[in-house]
């Protein structure tokens, strides 16, 4: 049976073209040109389309992603939806007719995009408060700024789940991705199965681990890239799975989607759902995952300084079975992990956060939303019932060529009264941790400065609340309240 996919309710085979090309230009050059490139980066949101999520967590879900920097391979056995296969025969989708009645239309050039987000915000029911309203849209740029009209058009058909047949197409029953192979010229895309094949696949020569593409994709669209064997896991058992552990710890598998991540989070981890919350995009939490946030080892991947403070541990598997690495160990150099040949991030297990401890994540960068850190922190602090601090862990991202935590300081603070005096002797010590790089999102000197601030600011924030939440909006991973 030849590999194929679903296009607006129509079963397409998958074409004889190089499996890096995008969906976005597969779209374009077939006439769906409702689907526009505006960025090829996954930042500006002009390239959206619709893909059903089959092995979402709660059931099968739609979810808005960037097809400039999705592989076509990557949607063989699914159902994606672009803004021409809306509309029926009976009028416009609610998500189009909103926009309308709205107003929401400018130039029209981003509009498609607004649309196919609207479009996912049709069918979810968790949209209640504002917060999560915005960040259905963030991803979308309005280059005539006309947001107004266009929230107003979200605000209309948020959560309105019409009984039609996209909303039909959420009640089928799940079903796994078929596995994929395929071969153009030199280049192949394999999706495995099952565990045997894919670590088979990766021990070959040359051979590159294809998650979510959120990251890889610049390599296909930014510098042309042409990868050799590329194996997506995207379809390993297991992968998806966020499984309780003993002791209140937790086992989250390195493929969960980072959406799926933070609405868990929200009330298990909420240290990890503050970072998420201005982690990225809808579209890119949609389809990126959390081991390939930890595994292209950034030094700003703003998940990593939260495992680090939070003492998880990566699940590390190869044809030998599975090994545990502490975070602390899995970051060896810039853009290196322990991760060996042939093996690959399993999951992450977390574990259980102290009810009495103090925990805080920041992100500083120059946008609100969709950008890249110049500063990342997150820290938890434990104390006795005298104030002493007996647990300290301080990490970072954007202060070294990996993610680490401040042991200097941390030692500052280990056994001292948790105040304003230690914390500031802490501060002083991160000049000796770190020796951070000017670049264009930042100078040393302003990373240093602001490295010392967060902390002063974790102190004032978790004066009165041990792991204070974000206000709806507006508002910042920095809450006013921390600010020193």
């Amino acid at each position: 049976m030849s590999a194929s996919f679903t296009l607006n309710g129509r079963a397409v085979a998958l074409p004889d073209a190089p499996p890096t090309t995008t969906l976005l230009d597969w779209l374009r050059a077939g006439g769906n040109t409702g689907t526009k490139e505006g960025c090829a980066e996954g930042d500006c949101g002009a390239c959206t389309v619709a893909v059903l999520d089959e092995q979402a967590p709660g059931g099968p879900a739609w979810r808005a992603v960037c097809s400039c920097i999705m592989l076509l391979p990557q949607v063989t056995g699914r159902q994606v939806v672009t803004v021409e296969g809306l509309a029926d025969a009976d009028g416009l989708h609610p998500a189009q007719q909103a926009m309308v009645d709205a107003l929401g239309s400018q130039c029209g050039y981003c509009t498609p995009g607004f649309v196919m987000s609207l479009f996912e915000a049709t069918y979810r029911d968790d949209l209640g408060c504002q917060a999560k309203k915005d960040d259905q849209i963030c991803g979308n740029l309005c280059r005539c700024t006309g947001y107004r009209p266009i929230r107003d058009a979200l605000d209309r058909v948020a959560g309105a789940c019409p009984d039609d047949r996209f909303q039909a197409a959420l009640a089928t029953e799940p079903a796994p991705l078929p596995a994929v192979d395929h071969q153009h010229g030199d280049q192949r895309l394999f999706r495995p199965a099952d565990w045997p094949s894919a670590l088979e696949a990766l021990a070959e020569p040359g051979a590159r681990v294809l998650s979510g593409a959120t990251d890889l994709g610049l390599d296909v669209t930014q510098r042309h890239v042409a990868f050799p064997l590329l194996v997506d896991v995207g379809s390993l058992p297991g992968m998806r799975d966020i499984t309780p552990l003993e002791d209140g710890a937790w086992r989250i598998g390195a493929g969960v989607r980072l959406s799926d991540l933070e609405a868990w989070a929200e009330t298990k981890a909420p240290l990890v759902a503050r970072m998420l919350r201005f982690f990225a995009s809808r579209q890119i939490k949609n389809h990126a995952t959390l081991g390939g946030n930890l595994c292209n080892a950034s030094p700003i991947g703003d998940l990593a300084p939260v495992l680090l403070a939070r003492d998880a541990t990566a699940v590390l598997r190869s044809a030998a079975g599975e090994r545990r690495v502490p975070m602390a160990a899995f970051f060896e150099a810039y853009r290196t992990t322990a991760l060996q040949p042939g093996e690959l991030m399993a999951a992450i297990e977390l574990p259980a956060l102290a009810g009495h401890a103090r925990a805080g994540a920041y992100k500083v960068s120059k946008r609100r939303e969709l950008d890249i850190s110049a500063v990342s922190a997150a820290f938890v602090v434990r104390t006795d019932r005298l104030g002493t601090v007996k647990h300290v862990r301080l990490a970072y991202g954007g202060m070294a060529a990996t993610p680490a935590r401040a042991l200097r300081a941390e030692r500052a603070l280990l056994d001292q009264t948790f105040d304003a005096a230690t914390v500031e002797d802490a501060a002083a010590m991160l000049a000796h941790d770190f020796t951070p790089l000017d670049d264009h999102r930042g100078s040393a000197w302003y990373r240093s400065t602001v490295a010392a601030n967060l902390l002063r600011g974790f102190l004032r924030e978790t004066e009165t609340v041990g792991v204070p939440t974000l206000p709806d909006r507006p508002t910042g991973t920095i809450s006013p309240g921390g600010l020193p």
